[in-house]
């Protein structure tokens, strides 16, 4: 299937056109699907054929329950993987061995303990002493966080916030043009139009004035939205571009473990990150659906070290040789004045992180507020625990707010979120839907001092599978910025009521067997 698309390039209106889906997925998919049947096919047949053979898979089924019973995973996750293996005996078991484990792969790992040789030093013993001077909850917050992410605490770092991608662009646009030494961009989606074309032209400018610009963009984020060779594409205007986990058809964790980070670094000196991607609709220049609602933030300061090094490790381990790595990285800065503590953190799957890092900062906010935590998600899929710490900050007198969309971009997944509106509710979270259109910010704020903007939404794919980074902040200036925002975007949201829950018992019943599955998404 071809797909044509138009968009400007300086004066000029550009036609491209290729696969809707690349064949190259295509490819990969039907591998990875056949690869998948042949191993159970063949386990199968040796259960019919082979004498006693079945005793042997009894067995091996017996001690995946077993396994799977004694880990240490959450029980959201555990219980339709049981049910996998207990009502599929072949399949169940050997579709565990393929896809339960959700470590990282082990051509990222051997390339990892390479990479992690190579990072900034910093001296957190200060700041963090202030903080903890300061407020010893906050400080209590921090210290976990740097303990489980490996990052610092940094201080004297400009925040500005963007309440939507439009006021992003329009500040980033000079930035890049600004860059002297290095470019570093990592999104789950690039998609040609306005918005990537602005900034594609900067680029090509300054690669070749022989500033250092490095592109990752996700390989199955951008499946429908890039040629299957774009890579090849950005290398050409000499732009050091690569996909992140290029989809081969391996019948492993392949298809979970994506990129989900948006991060530009200009300069180490001045960082981006948020939730929008590099496609028209996070900047309203085409509807999709509705207004598109998005947040983003802007760093300036020793802070950006942190997304440097994310981009550095997400970028070293996509590429063929181990990437040069010196002090230009990490500039000194000695002039940036700001308000408040920051910590940028990334998040991802096991060995690169081995606590749940985003899901354990949501719920520091929730049970160290006492006034209210306001939440902004495009998707609220989340597992018992997490949905505890809701009820409880709720339940403890705290209001708690969560913005979703009106109008979704997935109707199955729109159909679980609104599936734990009750429970919720019950507990007297108050949940609000935005009625322009799609939020897709991923901002939490609480009590005027905490806040959080970053990639990490409120479902599985973030909190669980995906590579992911965010901005913790303490007392910073941008926090009543946010705060301001989320004030207007409830002014502009339905507030859900018990007399819109009702529902049918085939709606009802088709949500209740989904979100059974929901962890395997």
């Amino acid at each position: 299937m071809k797909r044509k698309y138009q968009y400007k390039a300086g004066n000029k209106t550009v036609e491209r056109e290729y696969n809707y889906i690349p064949v190259r997925y295509i490819i990969a998919v039907l591998i990875t699907v056949l690869e998948v049947l042949a191993i159970i096919g063949i386990v199968a047949a040796l259960c019919y054929f082979v004498p006693y053979f079945y005793i042997a898979a009894w067995i091996t089924e017996i001690f995946c329950v077993i396994r799977i019973i004694s880990s240490d995973d959450n029980p959201d996750y555990k219980v339709p993987w049981l049910l996998f293996v207990l009502i599929l005996p072949v399949a169940g078991f050997m579709l565990y061995f393929i896809f339960y484990s959700r470590k990282l792969q082990k051509k990222f790992i051997r390339r990892l303990d390479e990479l992690k040789r190579y990072n900034y030093s910093r001296d957190s013993v200060e700041p963090s002493n202030n903080l903890k001077a300061e407020n010893p909850v906050a400080a209590s917050q921090a210290k976990m966080l740097t303990e489980i992410s490996d990052s610092h605490l940094f201080t004297n770092t400009k925040q500005t916030y963007f309440p939507l991608g439009e006021d992003m662009l329009a500040q980033m646009l000079p930035d890049l043009e600004a860059a002297e030494k290095f470019i570093f961009m990592e999104y789950f989606i690039i998609e040609e139009g306005k918005f990537w074309g602005s900034i594609l032209e900067i680029l090509k400018s300054k690669a070749a004035e022989g500033v250092t610009v490095r592109v990752v963009y996700d390989d199955i984020g951008c499946m429908s939205t890039l040629p299957g060779d774009y890579s090849k594409t950005l290398r050409s205007f000499g732009i050091d571009a690569t996909p992140f986990s290029r989809l081969r058809g391996n019948a492993d964790s392949e298809f979970n473990n994506r990129s989900h980070r948006k991060i530009t670094v200009i300069d180490g000196k001045i960082g981006y990150t948020g939730g929008v991607n590099l496609a028209d609709e996070y900047i309203n220049e085409i509807v999709r659906f509705g207004h598109w609602k998005d947040t983003a933030l802007r760093l300036e300061g020793e802070a950006v070290w942190e997304l440097t090094r994310l981009f550095m490790l997400d970028y070293g381990i996509n590429v063929k040789s181990l990437p040069k790595q010196d002090a230009v990285l990490y500039p000194q800065q000695k002039n940036v004045r700001a308000n408040g503590y920051v910590i940028p953190f990334g998040d991802g799957p096991k060995p690169l992180f081995n606590r749940r890092v985003g899901k354990s900062v949501i719920q520091n906010m929730l049970n160290a507020a006492t006034r209210y935590v306001y939440m902004t998600t495009p998707y609220l899929i989340i597992d018992n625990d997490l949905c505890q710490s809701i009820e409880s900050a709720a339940l403890r007198g705290v209001d708690v707010r969560i913005v979703v969309p009106h109008i979704p971009d997935k109707k199955m997944v729109f159909g679980i979120t609104r599936s734990f509106y009750k429970r919720l509710m019950d507990a007297g979270v108050r949940i609000y839907e935005y009625e322009p259109g799609f939020i897709h910010a991923k901002s939490y704020v609480a009590d005027d001092q905490y806040a959080m903007i970053g990639t990490i939404n409120l479902d599985y794919r973030s909190l669980v599978h995906h590579f992911e980074n965010g901005v913790w902040m303490y007392n910073c200036d941008s926090i009543a910025d946010l705060k301001a925002d989320v004030d207007d975007t409830l002014g502009k949201s339905i507030e859900i009521t018990p007399d819109m829950l009702k529902t049918n018992l085939l709606v009802r019943f088709v949500r209740a067997v989904v979100r059974i599955f929901a962890p395997m998404l």
